[in-house]
């Protein structure tokens, strides 16, 4: 499946993370769109309104957790798959991130197949629904 023009956003403050998701996905065609934290991907969100979100747990400021919460509690933007990144696979971390609204829960490092597996199940599911 091409996933071009398909809006991926990856808000994680660690540059090799968005480093190698952009490449992975800028290789499938996705349109890319990277934010360092939850506070910089509010206004990307805005402006770009992705098709999915990949979020780091842990980062500065506004943590995924916090950000997924202020994005899931916004009408024009609950629809927006959110995937919750961790370099932890604890299940404490993935049970909180289904109580703040996240649809998937990917541990870090990822393959560049968990990744485009994730974009592709949630844009089918969108296109099917439009």
């Amino acid at each position: 499946m091409d996933l071009k023009g398909i809006k991926v956003m990856i808000i994680d403050d660690s540059h090799t993370i968005r480093r190698s998701a952009e490449i992975f996905l800028g290789q499938s065609g996705c349109e890319i769109i990277l934010a360092t934290d939850g506070f910089d991907a509010m206004a990307k969100i805005i402006d770009y309104h992705p098709d999915v979100i990949f979020i780091d747990i842990v980062m500065p400021r506004l943590d995924g957790y916090q950000a997924c919460m202020l994005i899931k509690k916004n009408p024009r933007f609950q629809s927006i798959p959110i995937i919750m990144l961790s370099s932890k696979s604890g299940l404490f971390d993935r049970a909180r991130g289904r109580m703040v609204g996240s649809d998937e829960y990917l541990t870090k490092p990822f393959t560049k197949e968990a990744l485009l597996n994730i974009v592709r199940k949630y844009t089918a599911q969108h296109h099917a629904e439009n």
